[in-house]
Order: C-alpha cells, then sequence, then structure tokens
C-alpha cells in the first residue's frame, strides 16, 4: 500500500471506473469470489472500461508513466541496429510488434532502418482500439512514408512468417496469479466484496496453482505473498508458434528466478502506477490505474523451450543498449547545441543508469532457425549469435 495520498481522478473517470466496478461486482457475486488473475484482467482489459480499452491518456508526462521509447528515439535506434544485423541474417523478413504503446517505437525504428533492411511488413499486434487509434496517427505524421508497410492485426499472425518479434513492456501486463504460502500451504488470492468494496481473501489453492508452486519448491511459515504466471506458456505460443525462422526480444522489468522468489520478497512484485505515482493498492479506481507485475524471466525461458524456442541471449537493458552501439549513436546525435545535448544525456541516464531502467529491465531473445555465427562467450560458454551484438557485452543465461 501507499504510504502517501493518490490525487483524485476527475469525475468523468469516475464514472467509468463504477461501471467497470458493476461488472466485477456482478461476477464476484455471481461467484462468490473470483482470483486475482481475473480481477487484473477485467481491471485493464474489460471492452470499453478497462485500462487499456477505455481511451485513456497512458504514455507520457501527462500520463501514468513512461516507456523506454517515449522519452527519445536512442532506444528505437538500437533497436533498429539490432534489428538490421540480423534481418542481414534472415534476407526478406517481418517484423511483428506487440502491445506498440503510442506507436512511437514503430516509426522511429522504421525511420532508423537502412532502405535496404526495411521489413516487408510491420504488424503491430494490438488489444486497445484506443492505441490503434492513436499509433494510426503518429505513425502517419512520423513515419509517412512506411504507412503502406504498416499493418494492424487483431490475433498473432496465423501465417508461417520469418522475422523478428519485438514486445516492450508487455509481459508486465499479462493478468498474474496471486498465491500466499505459510501455515495453510498454497492459498490463491481471491478479490470479494465487503460493503461494496473489493476485498482480498484467501482460499484453498485450486490443483493448477497448487502444481505449479510445488514445482517451483517454495515454502514458507510464514505468510508469503508472490505471483505467477499460469498461462504464460500458452500465450507465448499463441503469440510466437507460427514464427518458423527468427528471433523474438522481450524487454521489460523483471528477474531470474532465483531472485523472483527471494524469501526477503515477501509481498511480491505487483506494482500500480497512477499520474508517475508507484503503490500497492490495486483498487484504487479500478480502470484508471495500470496494474503490472514484474516478470520472471526464468519462466519465460521454460516456455520458451516449451514451444520450441531457445534463449539466444540474455541480459540487462543497459548492456544491450551498449551492445547496440549506443555510444556510437550519442556521438552521432551530439551536435553543438548545448541544450539538445543536456536531453540526450538525460536520456542515456533514464535507460541506462541501475537506478533508473538500466539494470531493472532485461532483454531476452528467443530464436527459432537462427543459426548465425557465434561469439565466444566467457560467462555461459555456450556462445552467442554474431548478429545479436546487443548480447555481446554481459550474458546473463547462467542466472536462469
Amino acid at each position: 500500500m501507499s504510504d502517501f495520498i493518490l490525487p483524485e481522478p476527475p469525475d468523468e473517470l469516475k464514472q467509468l471506473s463504477e461501471l467497470l466496478q458493476d461488472h466485477i461486482r456482478q461476477e464476484i457475486k455471481a461467484r462468490g469470489s473470483i482470483p486475482f488473475s481475473r480481477y487484473m484482467d477485467m481491471a485493464l482489459y474489460q471492452p470499453g472500461l478497462g485500462y487499456y480499452s477505455a481511451g485513456l491518456h497512458k504514455l507520457g508526462k501527462d500520463g501514468d508513466f513512461v516507456t523506454a521509447p517515449e522519452l527519445g528515439s536512442l532506444f528505437a535506434t538500437c533497436l533498429a541496429r539490432q534489428t538490421e544485423e540480423v534481418a542481414k541474417h534472415l534476407g526478406a523478413y517481418d517484423i511483428l510488434e506487440v502491445g506498440a504503446g503510442s506507436g512511437r517505437m514503430a516509426a522511429d525504428i522504421l525511420n532508423a532502418l537502412p532502405p535496404e533492411q526495411h521489413p516487408r511488413r510491420y504488424w503491430i499486434l494490438e488489444r486497445s482500439a484506443d492505441l490503434r487509434d492513436r499509433q494510426q496517427r503518429l505513425i502517419s505524421e512520423r513515419a509517412p512514408k512506411f504507412c503502406d508497410r504498416v499493418a494492424w492485426l487483431d490475433e498473432p499472425p496465423r501465417e508461417n512468417w520469418k522475422g523478428i518479434l519485438l514486445a516492450n513492456e508487455v509481459l508486465d501486463a499479462l493478468a498474474i496469479e496471486r498465491f500466499r504460502l505459510g501455515v495453510n500451504g498454497v492459498e490463491q488470492v481471491c478479490v470479494g466484496i465487503r460493503n461494496s468494496d473489493f476485498v482480498l481473501g484467501y482460499e484453498a489453492a485450486p490443483p493448477s496453482l497448487q502444481r505449479a508452486i510445488d514445482a517451483l519448491g517454495l515454502e514458507s511459515s510464514e505468510p508469503y505473498v508472490s505471483e505467477i504466471n499460469l498461462h504464460l506458456h500458452e500465450w507465448l505460443q499463441a503469440v510466437i508458434g507460427t514464427l518458423q525462422t527468427g528471433i523474438a526480444l522481450f524487454i521489460d522489468y523483471g528477474y531470474p528466478r532465483t531472485e523472483y522468489y527471494r524469501p526477503d520478497r515477501s509481498d511480491g512484485t505487483l506494482m500500480c502506477h497512477y499520474r508517475h505515482l508507484a503503490h500497492g493498492n490495486a483498487f484504487f479506481w479500478p480502470g484508471v490505474q495500470d496494474i503490472t507485475a514484474f516478470v520472471d524471466f526464468t519462466a519465460l525461458a521454460e516456455a520458451a523451450d516449451n514451444c520450441g524456442f531457445g534463449v539466444l541471449g540474455y541480459t540487462s537493458q543497459a548492456m544491450f543498449l551498449l551492445g547496440c552501439g549506443l555510444d556510437g549513436v550519442l556521438a552521432e546525435r551530439a551536435q553543438d547545441n548545448d541544450e539538445e545535448v543536456a536531453r540526450l544525456n538525460t536520456e542515456v541516464r533514464r535507460l541506462t543508469l541501475p537506478g533508473e531502467m538500466g539494470e531493472r529491465f532485461q532483454v531476452m531473445a528467443l530464436g527459432r532457425k537462427f543459426d548465425g555465427r557465434t561469439l565466444d562467450s566467457a560467462t555461459s560458454g555456450e556462445g552467442i549469435p554474431e548478429e545479436l551484438r546487443g548480447f555481446s557485452l554481459r550474458d546473463l543465461r547462467h542466472r536462469l
């Protein structure tokens, strides 16, 4: 819970939240209680009312949080450099971006790629109609000559394809199951109603959750609350199942499993974002705020293996961007304009410093039938594809 008072939303947003809360209450009354995962899914994705479905201004300084592509174009330019190297190995290829935010990353990547390495198609998989409209407008403004290559999808491609999947801050917004360990064993965190207010409750874990926690080997006699995504494999298979040749890049805040379930992290990683304030109250005006959880990158690696993909690289965002030539990009952009230089330096600090995004955000590359030449890795001993320069400075796969 936050130790500060959150600002009140405007009345029109409160009205939307009340409508969403009515939907949630109806489902709780019909079932007695609902798993926290169902509450989170409704709060984020209920058609027309959820946080990502209601047309709220989410991104940037006037929204609730800022993602790396919104800070400037350095992040996307580095991704374009990585994309260019992979594209040289693939030949004709497509890009699929999952959850494209404002559309700025797509526009900046298309503008940064050299003409001979442009994708045949740049697909955007977006659940939010509001964000889709915003992406279309922004791309038409920032990258008008590429509009004919960009297409929006309602579902992942059904046809087999070759190329690169990009997912920046997508996994953290997937609905997760919350659980509690203690003297009663494994309990499922649920949401109920008391005097019209939402309250947390704890019920015996269903078999699927019990098996998943048993597999983690977690035990605690003291109350220990955390999260797990029980449907990560199904989600990943749906998104990358038809990618026959290429790589998938996932960028998000998270940890390998040994750090994710540390004993001292006894309240999990759940976070809510409202007006650039991070707090832990998931019941604050549902639908008006973002609800997220850190990513278990070991779970992502396991899900990838089950989908027929290998983990080709895993590192911090800072090392990935530096491996992609961030210093060179910065040098190219540096001009005599002191104000622009200061802005770029601030952007670099936000992207790379440990206290900012540099270490909290991790990058993982999954690959299928991507057999490029390899660079030796002193850390893992397995080597990484030469084309994945973003992982050449620090290979953290041994921590998974």
